[in-house]
């Protein structure tokens, strides 16, 4: 049995390449590293083993609005930590990373001695931030009740309220993933139910409250 198992989640292969060199020379050979390019491929890891040591989570993936991918791993398997890895390295994202659950967060231009001390960090059960991170910061109020809708969500929902916030259809979304339209309009009443919405464009909303950084007032 490997000593370690650790999902990679990173939509650029040549980054996905370079952190399996970094985790394979740092941890030996006896860990075991499977990739997913997707938010739906992560899913499918997760539905076949759900214990794995740890998740290297990329913040821009396919199938999730910036930090949606995290919240939804923080609510579905709090179990498991999460390392965010990304090349947006602004300090206020860094916050946001920590304040929605994960254990630390890499950034892409970390030397491989860098991104090994802060895996095996969190494997030991502690954290990994940059040191630039410390400057005090919180999430707002929309910001944390979005992330506990979104975390009570199940991951057929969160993906039907991915699909409604490209603005696909009832009939569209049914076609998309192989169900009635009778069963995604009542994972669409759910998941309403739980972010507190009423409308598609609420729940559009609400999930841009997980964006990377908080877009700014207007300036009129």
């Amino acid at each position: 049995m490997a000593a370690y198992e650790i999902l990679i989640v990173d939509d650029h292969p040549l980054f996905r390449s370079a952190l399996q060199q970094a985790l394979s020379l740092g941890l030996g050979p006896d860990v075991r590293l499977v990739e997913a390019a997707s938010i739906a491929e992560l899913e499918a890891c997760l539905a076949q083993k759900t214990d794995w040591d740890l998740v290297l989570l990329d913040l821009n993936m396919p199938g999730a609005y910036g930090f949606s991918g995290l919240v939804l791993l923080r609510g579905q398997y709090p179990q498991i930590p999460v390392l965010m890895v990304s090349a947006q390295e602004d300090a206020a994202v860094v916050v946001r990373a920590r304040e929605f659950g994960a254990s630390g967060f890499i950034p892409k231009s970390s030397s491989l001695p860098s991104i090994q001390q802060g895996v095996n960090a969190v494997l030991a059960g502690d954290t990994w931030w940059p040191a630039q991170s410390s400057a005090a910061a919180s999430l707002s109020a929309e910001a944390k009740a979005a992330s506990a809708g979104l975390a009570s969500l199940t991951p057929q929902q969160f993906r039907v309220l991915t699909m409604v916030c490209d603005g696909l259809l009832n009939k569209q979304i049914a076609y998309q993933l192989g169900v009635s339209e009778a069963t995604v309009k009542a994972h669409v009443t759910a998941m309403f139910r739980k972010l507190g919405v009423r409308t598609r464009t609420q729940a559009a909303l609400l999930l841009q409250q997980l964006e990377a950084i908080p877009a700014s007032p207007a300036v009129l």
